[in-house]
């Protein structure tokens, strides 16, 4: 019976050199929610019968988005490899309107808060789309699933 959906989802250690207590806490929501609810279909494996669940692990290398999917037991089944120029500027405007957001909830009011939340949807939307147009073909996905793994490739980019 076909699950297309990821399981279990891991990040590449070895990129992430530096997080603080608001990153890990999106880190740690974006993988629970992606867990519990999630539509990850690999064009590629499902059609060679690999129907899911799936695991994932993800990656930077050189300067490239590497997608390691495996089936639930582990066994590889291909990486996907996107390239990250398109998402330079939606990760750095992500960062930027975060660290606003985190200043704000410490001091700023309700109003000031809500607005700049609404502008970080916003580039965070976009940023998903962005993420389901590059995956097109390769991988079927749905907006909160590319949101939550934009989330993750953000974390991926930290540098301290």
């Amino acid at each position: 019976m076909a699950d297309p959906r990821i399981t279990h989802i891991s990040l590449d250690e070895a990129t992430i050199l530096w997080r603080n207590a608001d990153i890990e806490q999106e880190r740690r929501i974006a993988i629970f929610d992606l867990i519990e609810d999630n539509l990850f279909k690999p064009v590629r494996a499902f059609e060679s019968g690999h129907e899911g669940p799936y695991n994932l692990h993800l990656a930077v290398r050189d300067g490239r988005l590497s997608l390691e999917i495996a089936d639930e037991k582990g066994v590889a089944l291909e990486t996907l490899v996107l390239g990250l120029a398109r998402f330079r500027r939606p990760i750095r405007e992500y960062f930027a309107i975060c660290e606003s957001y985190y200043q704000a909830i410490r001091k700023a009011t309700a109003q000031e808060i809500e607005t700049i939340d609404m502008a970080r949807r916003s580039i965070h939307n976009d940023a998903a789309e962005l993420l389901i147009d590059r995956l097109d073909g390769k991988v079927e996905t749905d907006h909160p699933t590319a949101r939550r793994l934009f989330t993750l490739i953000c974390v991926l980019h930290i540098r301290g």
